[in-house]
């Protein structure tokens, strides 16, 4: 989810307008999702850009997601896979997906895209059960941020040593840093920032890119 902006919107333009190199099919879903009702739940473009550098710059092959939406984030990490490259995305929803599927098939990676729809946990735990574990390159969670934690537990295992987890909405528009924001979602994501920031498991690094990004690197 993009949030609100953290930096002046000239700066936050001319970042765009001299790095952003948006192919025209991400293009197009971003302003068909614009008009949606929670439009915001999207990534920005210069976020998606830099998911698929950090494909590249790993040799990604198998790659997890934990919310899908319309499918701009997939769609991002999926051009910059390798030919015989895999996403497995969770989501719950077939109606945001559905806008996804179109995208990926016009796109020609709809069968690199593995999409399941029911309760990300039950996925993940689903994925370990099958020997899954350790099997994984990336993963990116932008999903319910009451349950980051157990997205993040999860994924830490489904990850091979190397791994990396992107974790999305970690500064929440800012209201993490204000102590009189006290709402569910707000405090989860104050608590799972804390954690992160003791957990040994992990090489971490926090980025102000569109509304937070954590990068958490298995050990």
């Amino acid at each position: 989810m993009a949030g609100r902006l953290l930096f002046p919107q000239e700066i936050h333009d001319y970042l765009s307008s001299v790095s952003v190199r948006e192919p025209a099919v991400l293009r197009r879903l971003r302003e068909e999702t614009a008009s949606h009702p929670r439009a915001t739940m999207q990534i920005s473009p210069d976020q998606g850009q830099f998911m698929a550098l950090l494909m590249q710059l790993m040799g990604a092959q198998r790659t997890l997601e934990v919310g899908v939406f319309t499918g701009y984030s997939s769609l991002a990490v999926a051009l910059a896979l390798p030919a015989d490259g895999q996403i497995v995305a969770c989501d719950v929803s077939e109606e945001y997906t559905a806008v996804a599927r179109r995208y990926w098939k016009e796109a020609g990676v709809d069968h690199m895209i593995d999409l399941r729809i029911r309760p990300a946990l039950e996925t993940l735990h689903q994925l370990l059960s099958d020997g899954r574990g350790h099997t994984f390159d990336f993963a990116f969670i932008d999903a319910d941020k009451t349950n980051y934690e157990g997205y993040y537990e999860c994924a830490l295992e489904l990850l091979r040593p190397g791994g990396l987890i992107m974790i999305d909405n970690v500064l929440w528009s800012g209201r993490v840093a204000d102590p009189n924001d006290n709402d569910a979602d707000t405090v989860a994501i104050r608590a799972f920032n804390k954690k992160l920031h003791s957990d040994s498991r992990i090489t971490l690094s926090m980025l102000s890119i569109g509304d937070g990004v954590t990068l958490a690197l298995k050990r």
